[in-house]
């Protein structure tokens, strides 16, 4: 399963998305820190054309940051994204 986040040094809404994560089974996460590298908030904007962390990646799909991460969470979308992402549909 690939999920990447980009993420900063001590973001709170960065550690929640973790932990909803690691809930639901996720124990691998691509972290890319923006904090520490200009050009790595320049791909992140570029990508989703958000200023704003964590963005989360499950896979290609770009569930957006800690709050529609929950929303779908909520929704059961959530579960559908990591499931597609384990059988390779993403």
């Amino acid at each position: 399963m690939s999920v990447t986040m980009y993420t900063r040094a001590g973001c709170p809404f960065c550690i929640r998305a973790e932990h909803l994560l690691e809930s639901k089974g996720v124990h691998a996460i691509t972290r890319i820190r923006v904090d520490t590298s200009p050009q790595h908030r320049v791909e992140m904007v570029a990508r989703t054309g958000r200023w704003t962390v964590p963005q989360i990646f499950i896979g290609d799909r770009h569930v957006g940051g800690f709050d529609d991460l929950a929303a779908s969470n909520r929704n059961g979308r959530l579960d559908a994204w990591l499931q597609a992402c384990i059988a390779g549909d993403e």
